[in-house]
């Protein structure tokens, strides 16, 4: 079903949130990124208290690279939809104009992707994927999402990595809508795991209840992805 947005549902989406990270707020905790006391990485010292990048990886100073499967669908913002599904009591359809009427997150963090490069002190507009999985409404069950492209592309992402406060669906990056190259209309992005698990021109969102393997993650890429563990491949 598509989804009506009114200030009562703004205040029922941030409380369904707040239930939610407290169901898996244990999980969240204990991921590596966040519990590392001694993360991996070289430079000056970065947010958090963390090395500038992780092991392995260097800054890049000019331009964002751009990374795919060698298609960039061109999807007008009118167009654009975003399935949520699988197991959860309330699936739900969002156009762009619902997404824009959900409560609203800018956010500053650093885009690591695998093949060695990192972009620092991005600033990110967009809303924050848990909001998106709280009106879902998750079951108990649900332990991963399997996030798909209008591109083909695949990843997965357990839920305890996909709860975390800067993990977004984004459509604006350093004020600006974000470019069709990029990812553009709305793309998430997973600043604590290397880019490839914030799928580009995502469509749809499947909550599983057991693990399933993306596009790269078929192709031996690792299947959890913590660049502060130089964690690249399987």
């Amino acid at each position: 079903m598509f989804l009506v947005v009114s200030d009562s549902k703004l205040e029922k989406i941030v409380s369904a949130r707040m239930r939610l990270m407290e169901r898996h707020k244990a999980k969240v905790e204990t991921t590596p990124a966040m519990s590392d006391e001694a993360p991996l990485g070289s430079g000056p010292q970065n947010r958090h208290g963390m090395p500038q990048v992780p092991p392995g990886q260097t800054i890049a100073k000019s331009n964002w690279p751009v990374l795919d499967l060698g298609l960039k669908p061109e999807i007008p913002k009118e167009e654009w939809r975003l399935e949520v599904g699988g197991a959860c009591d309330a699936p739900i359809t969002l156009d762009f104009q619902q997404l824009m009427e959900l409560p609203q997150v800018t956010d500053t963090s650093d885009f690591h992707c695998v093949t060695t490069w990192s972009k620092l002190d991005m600033e990110w507009q967009g809303v924050r994927l848990a909001d998106v999985l709280a009106l879902a409404e998750i079951q108990e069950s649900g332990s991963h999402l399997f996030c798909s492209a209008y591109d083909g592309y695949t990843t997965n992402i357990p839920i305890e990595e996909a709860l975390k406060p800067d993990v977004l669906l984004a459509y604006a990056v350093d004020g600006e809508p974000l470019p069709r190259e990029h990812g553009g209309p709305v793309r998430m992005i997973t600043p604590q795991l290397y880019a490839w698990k914030g799928s580009k021109w995502i469509r749809k969102i499947e909550i599983l209840t057991e693990d399933k393997l993306g596009f790269w993650e078929q192709r031996g890429y690792s299947n959890t992805a913590h660049p502060w563990r130089d964690d690249r491949y399987s």
